[in-house]
């Protein structure tokens, strides 16, 4: 990374932290409640969490989970559309009043906005080329892994600086997925289900997991001061985790069921 894209990401960073301090003008659950409806930042665009069915409607597991929280509370939910990039943006600049996007807790992201209790969890790999010999990091020596801008995996790549990798970054999950089905890159950094999706599109190109990256903690994001909003939010989680309407959302659309922990 060049040190203009690193002084361009500490300006957005930055700006993102000024954005957050600034003092909100009223409590955002009684606006949620007057306004009778609740705006979800959500990227539609990442399967199986978020995409579009064969009527155009939204569905997905993280569409499912923001639905049974609109059904739960009695509002009318209102689907923000995001990438990577702008769920966070959406939320400062009261575009959103919440985010459910695949939205992996960071130290970074805590220093912005703030987060729920977790509802589910992200298998994150380094996939390939099923027909490639990649097993390990130094296999991915002159190798292009694509990587949606401003994800985890883009951070957590980004940082390991001491394995000279080739990134290969796109504006959201859909256009990094098409640039491995169409032979753009032979590797993606992205979560597991992801991976196993690009296969599903191009059979002639399947991908599969070869590198093990983290598992992150999913959580609703908000943002900072709202703690009326936050405890709610973290009540109805704790309900929905313990009678397992979550875990069902998530097995439907993953296949797994959430890691055992949770459910306990």
């Amino acid at each position: 990374m060049t040190n203009t894209t690193l002084l361009g990401a500490a300006a957005a960073l930055c700006g993102l932290i000024m954005i957050a301090a600034t003092p909100a003008s009223a409590d955002l659950l009684d606006d949620i409640t007057q306004a009778k409806k609740i705006r979800i930042s959500t990227d539609l665009a990442i399967p199986p969490s978020g995409m579009m069915d064969s009527n155009m409607k939204p569905t997905g597991s993280d569409v499912e989970v923001a639905q049974l929280l609109a059904k739960d509370w009695g509002l009318e939910l209102e689907f923000i559309q995001t990438t990577g990039a702008t769920r966070i943006p959406n939320v400062l600049t009261g575009k959103a009043d919440i985010i459910i996007s695949t939205l992996s807790v960071t130290p970074d992201r805590a220093k912005v906005i703030d987060f729920t209790k977790r509802y589910a969890t992200l298998q994150s790999d380094v996939g390939c080329l099923k027909a490639s010999t990649v097993k390990d990091w130094p296999d991915l020596k002159d190798k292009s892994i694509g990587v949606s801008r401003g994800t985890t995996q883009d951070t957590t790549l980004s940082n390991m600086k001491d394995k000279d990798l080739k990134i290969s970054r796109y504006d959201d999950d859909a256009t990094m997925v098409t640039a491995a089905v169409s032979g753009q890159v032979d590797c993606v950094a992205s979560s597991a289900t992801i991976i196993n999706q690009i296969g599903v599109k191009n059979p002639s190109r399947v991908f599969e997991s070869r590198i093990p990256l983290a598992t992150f903690d999913l959580a609703i994001g908000l943002k900072k001061g709202e703690q009326r909003l936050m405890d709610k939010l973290n009540a109805w989680i704790t309900e929905n985790v313990k009678n397992g309407k979550l875990n069902t959302i998530y097995k439907k659309f993953h296949g797994v069921e959430l890691p055992p922990d949770m459910r306990s």
